[in-house]
Formats: structure tokens, sequence, C-alpha cells
């Protein structure tokens, strides 16, 4: 997928950082700092230093997949956004820079935040970065292998929500393992739908996501299933915590809206939105989630 323009400008490199995608990154650190404010040991510099680990993990990991997914040819006949690598509006060598830029970030972010917590985050946040990389990175990428979903639910839900909240109430609680297979499952879904979409080009090109594995029909039901994963847990959500949690069905409206091309049968582009308003979706419940639990627990 070549382009008229030779050089890629301020506004393609922001497209490649896929900023519809950024909420995968910051709802799980608002859930996580609303599951420990409801502990009373939520922190604000903690929560700061959390997101800014996220943001340049998700950044990294999208300049990772426009890079390897670039140099392998899998992006040359997409219908999502436009990819630097693919495009030929950037060096791969350039685009790989970028990668490792922002896992730099994150890690120097994630060292500051585990000296301030427990030493052995560390580790985890080593991990964060690998995943991030050999998601479609390096000779056996497992996002190759319909594993990018798991990956996704576990890393940008479990992992991200409760290590936000570990990092700032020392704990993890019920409340916060609701909120994080929540906010994993929405985060899987917008993945499901960027799979979903691409199910032709990543099928001509050998790319076996859970999309392919499963076929069109299938990933729609699944797409449907996960979404209603949150809906369930603000129920779970209201009696384990406080009754205000159902509010976060303000976030309905988004989800049936990312669920109408779903349903609808929408093929390549038509299914771009999906993604943006799945994301929406999912901040607006983490957000009122994490506004009702810290009034509840001050």
């Amino acid at each position: 997928m070549q382009n008229s323009r030779s050089t890629a400008t301020a506004a393609d490199w922001l497209e490649g950082a896929r900023p519809h995608t950024w909420a995968n990154a910051f709802a799980p650190v608002i859930a996580g700092t609303g599951a420990a404010a409801y502990a009373h040991g939520a922190s604000l510099p903690r929560a700061l230093l959390a997101l800014l680990v996220a943001w340049a993990l998700i950044v990294g990991v999208n300049y990772a997949n426009d890079y390897s997914d670039g140099i392998r040819g899998t992006d040359d006949h997409r219908s999502g956004p436009l990819r630097l690598t693919g495009s030929g509006l950037a060096a791969p060598a350039k685009v790989k820079r970028a990668a490792f830029g922002a896992f730099g970030v994150a890690a120097a972010a994630g060292v500051v935040l585990s000296i301030m917590s427990a030493w052995w985050l560390i580790l985890v946040g080593a991990a964060c970065i690998a995943g991030a990389w050999f998601y479609t990175g390096g000779t056996r990428p497992y996002g190759y292998h319909g594993l990018g979903e798991v990956s996704v639910f576990v890393f940008f839900g479990l992992v991200a929500v409760l290590g936000t909240e570990f990092t700032q109430s020392g704990a993890i609680s019920g409340v916060g393992v609701l909120l994080a297979v929540s906010i994993g499952a929405l985060s899987a879904a917008v993945n499901l739908a960027n799979n979903l979409r691409d199910i032709p080009s990543d099928s001509a090109s050998g790319k076996t996501t859970l999309a392919v594995l499963l076929g069109d029909r299938r990933t729609r039901i699944l797409w449907c299933g996960l979404v209603a994963v949150p809906l369930v847990a603000m129920v779970a959500l209201a009696i384990a915590a406080t009754w205000w949690s159902l509010l976060a069905a303000t976030a309905v409206p988004f989800l049936l809206a990312a669920a109408r091309p779903v349903r609808g049968g929408a093929t390549g582009a038509a299914l771009i939105p999906v993604l943006g308003l799945t994301g929406r979706g999912m901040f607006v419940f983490s957000l009122v989630q994490a506004v009702m639990l810290a009034l509840a627990g001050s």
C-alpha cells in the first residue's frame, strides 16, 4: 500500500500512534485508581506515573505493530488507517526506533513507580514490554497465532488495572478484579473489531488472528459477548460496592452504537468506527466507575 507522498508528516506519525486506541491505556489506570480510592489508598502521583507507563506502552505497541506488519507485507492490502511502514512514508528503521523510544519511556516511568511501591513490579513491566514487542515482532509473533485478544485482556485489563490499584493501595481487591475483567473484555473487543475488519487481508497474508480462526460469524458473536461483560460486572459492583456504580450504564449508548455495524454484518472500512466507539464506551465506563467508587470510599 504505497502512498503518493514520500515523507511522513507529524500528522502521519500521530496517526501511526493510533490515538483511537489510547482509551485502552487510559481506562485501566482510571479504573484501577477508582478501586484504590474505594480502599482509601488513591495517590495522584502514582496514578500519573501509571498513566504514563500505559500510554507509552500502547504507543510503543502501535509503532511496533506498524513496523513488524509492514516488513512482513501484512499491511499491503489492509482497509484500516494509514500505516507508516506499509505505506512507505517512513523507513522501517525509523518506525522501529519510535517503538523502542516509547518502550523506553514506559520502562523509565515504570522503574520509578516500582521503586515507590514494590521492586518486583519491574519484572512485570519487563514482561509487558516483551509482550508488546512479540505481539507482532520476532520470528514467531503470538499475535499471528490467535493470542492477540488474550494478551490484550491480560496486559491492558488484569495487569494494568490491578497493577494500578496495587501501586496505590498496596493490595488487590474484589472490586479491582471486577473492573479489571471489565476493562480487559472491552480492550479485547477493540482488538477483535480490528481483526474482524482485517480477516480478508490477514487470511491472504498468513496472519492467523483469533478472528481468522473463528471466522466472520463467530467473531461477531464473541465481540458481542465481550462488550456484555462490563454490564454484568456493573451489576456486581453495584451489589458489592455502591449502587451508584449503575451510573456506568452511561457507556451503553457508545457500546450499542459500536454493536450496530458488528451485528449488521459491516465489513472493511465500515468497521473502523467500531474501534473508536468501543474505546469511548470503555473510557466512560471506567471514569464513571472511578468517580462513584471514590465517592463511596470517601
